[in-house]
């Protein structure tokens, strides 16, 4: 195991599949020991879906610190600070064809900007289905700045039991992706 802490940015949109966020923040708590830092950005419909879909606002219970989409000041939207992955989860159509274009206009689109011209690690779960071109073409760009497109397509092979174990099969892959150690379903592992 890597002796190496990670600062990890976590942002939310609006998106539906608030299950996939909440399954890799509490995750993130469990690997805590694997964790130098992480930052939260949750928009204010991510808020809105959240609460739609899991019944619930445990997201204001995390023990990670929760950035205003406004702040500027959060030190991941400068490279100096040094985090070294950020993951968008779930990923909406529209903050992704901002993130594609460089269109900075608030701390997660900022902060992916970050991750791209300093050459780390941009992971974003994208939502949508089906996808038009544009989505299409707008993935293409974030993969050739170098960001990372793993969209939120659950397997089955693991046979999993409920939403959450489904979501599982997702986020285990993206904290993959993200460089931590995790014990979970492998193909024929």
């Amino acid at each position: 195991m890597s002796t190496t802490k990670h600062k990890i940015v976590v942002a939310i949109t609006g998106a539906s599949g608030a299950v996939y966020a909440k399954v890799l923040l509490d995750k993130l708590v469990q690997l805590q020991d694997q964790i130098e830092e992480v930052g939260v950005i949750l928009s204010d419909n991510a808020k809105i879906v959240w609460e739609y879909e899991l019944g619930n606002t445990d997201y204001e219970k995390l023990p990670f610190k929760i950035f205003d989409k406004k702040d500027f000041n959060a030190p991941f939207a400068s490279g100096s600070a040094k985090f070294k992955t950020m993951v968008v989860c779930p990923c909406s159509m529209g903050t992704m064809g901002r993130i594609a274009h460089g269109v900075s206009d608030d701390l997660l689109t900022r902060s992916a900007d970050v991750m791209l011209k300093e050459r780390r690690k941009l992971i974003l779960v994208a939502r949508e289905t089906p996808l038009s071109l544009i989505h299409i073409e707008n993935m293409r760009t974030v993969t050739l700045a170098g960001g990372i497109i793993c969209p939120a397509t659950p397997s089955f092979y693991s046979k999993p039991k409920d939403f959450e174990a489904l979501a599982a099969t997702v986020v285990d892959r993206v904290i993959d992706l993200c460089g931590l150690e995790i014990d979970s379903y492998t193909w024929n592992g």
